[in-house]
């Protein structure tokens, strides 16, 4: 396949998924607001209502985060020379942040719910869905900080290509100095 032949099936499967993640959050607030309604109305306690609408909300807010991820990062045309690690420090921050604010919400509520219920014996269910979430942004927090320090790696040396013989240096971002992101230790090694 030619490029424009790839460029075409990406962005159109990358759009059709978009839409299908922006009509599935809609139907999810449309459904929130219809529950919420209908709660009301036969009179549900306020708590119960509030407490099932914030999993629902968060849930489609996730589901439309995925449109917008989806829609940036495989709608345009794709730099031959992009970084793939740059390209994921752009969006999985962001996506993992939403899933982790829905995952703790849904053991906090856990916890609320089993304890008014008295249920303290399934307290080790949202105790499971709160570490795990712990883990996920550490994770991610690992992912950040490694990135970075290659990230940092790939531009000394490409600075440091460009002192030496003039040219900028092959490679993503070549030719762009951010000395401002540079410690000085990072400055002298590239001197």
């Amino acid at each position: 396949m030619n490029s424009q032949t790839n460029l075409l099936i990406r962005t159109s499967f990358a759009k059709l998924f978009s839409i299908i993640f922006l009509v599935l959050a809609l139907a999810i607030v449309f459904s929130l607001i219809f529950d919420i309604f209908n709660d009301l109305v036969d009179g549900v306690g306020f708590m119960q209502i509030f407490l099932g609408s914030i999993n629902t909300g968060i849930i489609a807010l996730a589901v439309f985060e995925l449109a917008l991820v989806i829609h940036k990062e495989y709608s345009g045309e794709e730099a031959e020379d992009e970084d793939p690690v740059a390209a994921l420090r752009r969006t999985i921050p962001r996506f993992i942040g939403t899933v982790c604010v829905a995952l703790s919400l849904e053991g906090l509520i856990m916890v609320i719910k089993y304890s008014q219920f008295d249920l303290a014996g399934n307290l080790y269910y949202p105790v499971a869905i709160i570490s795990s979430t712990a883990f996920l942004l550490i994770a991610l927090g690992v992912f950040i900080f490694l990135s970075d320090k290659s990230t940092r790696a790939l531009a000394v040396e490409n600075q440091s290509k460009v002192l030496q013989t003039g040219a900028p240096a092959a490679g993503p971002d070549a030719g762009e100095l951010h000395t401002a992101n540079f410690t000085p230790d990072d400055k002298k090694a590239a001197s």
